[in-house]
């Protein structure tokens, strides 16, 4: 029975699972109350936090603790199973006293991969120094989550853009969701507002028209990134990874196909990653639909990124993209096409639906880049070495000015040290530099309405 006070803009309450978690050990839960160093209780309330203010307007981590500093939540365990306890907790997450569904469900999401991820690396069940250990960690944490499903044809979309988009992007967005869903496509995007939330609300209107039930909007997310992206009401299945890193490969593996919609340096980071990946010998023949597309007005947009790829990778990283600007219908269409032949593919190979063994990921792409100031003075950007290590590099780079944009370690080693210098080949470095002064200028490295942007970094282009 769950017991709630209201406050003017505050709540406290004790939450009964909706579904899921329902268990914990007393070491587990000691772990979860302990708010010392090397105790979970920080990340959980930072994380729970996240989901309870979901739908924030802004994207600093900081300035949600800040508002609400009394907030805190705890763990019961009680003779019939686990209950969270929330002092002082956003008044929105409740109607008429009682707690939304969808919230209780992402809040035990939380409590249930934050305490899993801490046991099992403890146990050393992660062998977290080897390429096939890290893959392994990425399957257990997702099937730990249920969202690896056997006996389903590949159906997920993984949609990949910006937060801070402008309406009619995101009306896009929501468009192509539509048309996905219209044709049975689950979603999965990075949680967050944006083009992360309008493919989730547009498939969740064709899927009410087809009569589809038990449909899946898979939000991925991580520590670093939850509290500056807060999980949109649409998200049914929430999964927190470690770190960056592992969240890419829980996208790449679990996706059938990937769309990219306008997006900054986040969605720069994401392309780079893929791409990198595909571009590997090993992966020639593995196919893959990756798509990148948005409104008439996002054309230029497009058009910039395919420039910069080319020029930085080379023609051949073209060719893994299509572009298809202003037209959800023919997205949605080659999308479906080329989930087609990713059946085909995993068929004539026996490899799982619901997990892409085959994709080769080298360790480049895997082991957790920390971004300060002397590991990103020290990225080889030049293009003397193979793409798929250049593009490895360019990834760190822009996961780089995402941490200095919006985690709170980054935005900490800033102002104490300064931007973040970056060096490597003259004609990327200045290709480099005038695309992030674009993603600048037209807002997307910051929501519209917050304070201006001051960059966290500097292009080294002599």
């Amino acid at each position: 029975m769950e017991q709630s006070t209201a406050a003017a803009t505050r709540f406290s309450a004790r939450i009964a699972p909706a579904a899921g978690l329902d268990i914990l050990s007393r070491h587990e839960v000691a772990r979860l109350r302990d708010a010392g160093a090397g105790g979970l209780h920080p990340l959980l309330r930072r994380c729970a936090l996240a989901v309870l203010t979901q739908g924030s307007a802004s994207d600093d981590a900081r300035a949600m603790l800040e508002r609400f500093p009394d907030f805190d939540i705890q763990i019961l365990q009680q003779d019939r199973g686990v209950k969270l306890e929330l002092t002082n907790a956003p008044a929105d997450a409740f109607v008429d006293g009682r707690i939304i569904t969808g919230v209780n469900e992402l809040l035990f999401a939380v409590v249930r991969d934050i305490i899993y991820v801490a046991t099992q690396i403890d146990a050393g069940a992660f062998e977290l120094d080897d390429t096939r250990g890290i893959t392994h960690a990425v399957f257990e944490i997702l099937r730990n989550a249920r969202v690896l499903r056997s006996n389903v044809d590949p159906n997920l979309v993984v949609c990949w853009g910006g937060h801070s988009i402008s309406r009619e992007e995101y009306d896009y967005t929501k468009k192509v969701g539509y048309e996905l869903g219209l044709r049975g496509l689950d979603i999965c995007t990075g949680c967050g507002p944006g083009a992360m939330k309008g493919p989730m609300k547009g498939a969740t209107i064709a899927h009410a028209k087809q009569r589809r039930h038990d449909n899946r909007y898979i939000g991925i997310t991580e520590p670093g990134i939850i509290a500056a992206e807060s999980p949109n009401p649409i998200v049914n299945n929430l999964i927190i990874m470690p770190d960056i890193e592992k969240r890419l490969e829980a996208f790449v593996r679990l996706g059938h196909a990937i769309i990219v919609f306008p997006g900054g340096v986040g969605t720069a980071e994401e392309i780079l990653y893929l791409l990198g990946i595909l571009m590997h010998p090993a992966n020639a023949s593995l196919p893959f639909p990756l798509i990148f597309s948005g409104p008439r007005e996002s054309a230029e947009y497009f058009e910039q990124i395919d420039r910069f790829l080319r020029l930085a990778l080379g023609d051949d990283a073209a060719k893994r993209y299509s572009i298809v600007i202003d037209d959800p219908r023919e997205v949605a269409r080659k999308v479906h096409k080329g989930i087609d032949k990713v059946r085909g593919y995993r068929l004539d190979n026996q490899d799982a639906f619901f997990f892409n063994w085959a994709l080769h990921i080298e360790s480049e792409f895997q082991i957790p880049f920390r971004p300060t100031h002397e590991a990103m003075a020290g990225l080889n950007l030049h293009r003397e070495q193979e793409p798929h290590r250049l593009a490895a590099d360019l990834r760190r780079a822009f996961s780089g000015i995402v941490a200095g944009n919006v985690k709170e370690e980054g935005i900490r080693a800033i102002e104490k040290r300064g931007a973040f210098v970056i060096h490597g080949d003259r004609d990327i470095m200045r290709a480099l530099d005038a695309m992030l002064a674009s993603f600048v200028a037209q807002q997307r490295m910051k929501l519209p309405g917050g304070s201006q942007y001051v960059p966290c970094y500097r292009v080294d282009a002599s």
